[in-house]
């Protein structure tokens, strides 16, 4: 019974550490941190639902990557923190995050579906942190 639990607990430690590289060495995660709207973009579908601040639509991946860059323009950023994710059997994904910026936090959550070969995100927010 101990040989098991301590083999448990292995197995869980190493799958957080995992996951946790994972996110850091995550392209879109190392985009947010540079406030590099031009990077995350290349990840949005050809439309997105995006939500940034009050601004809320579906819009173009070109007209996103401008109202993202406006929002990089108006607050930079200090670093980005992953803080909840998940996906479904069917490869989707969800990542909820915090933009930290000089004068506030921003709580972030972005969807991710796999369409075709590639993996693209279908639904993107930014939201004051409350």
């Amino acid at each position: 019974m101990q040989k098991l639990l301590t083999l448990f607990i292995l197995f869980f430690s190493l799958s957080i550490v995992s996951i946790a590289q994972t996110e850091h060495n995550d392209p879109i995660h190392q985009a947010f941190k540079s406030g590099n709207a031009s990077e995350i973009s290349k990840y949005f579908d050809s439309s997105i639902s995006l939500k940034i601040l009050n601004k809320e639509d579906v819009y173009s991946k070109s007209q996103a990557e401008i109202i993202l860059k406006d929002f990089f323009s108006k607050n930079q950023v200090k670093n980005y923190n992953s803080k909840h994710s998940g996906a479904s059997k069917n490869g989707a994904q969800y990542i909820i995050g915090q933009i930290i910026t000089p004068n506030q936090n921003f709580r972030t959550y972005y969807f991710i579906k796999k369409i075709g070969e590639s993996s693209l995100i279908q639904e993107f927010k930014i939201e004051n942190e409350k």
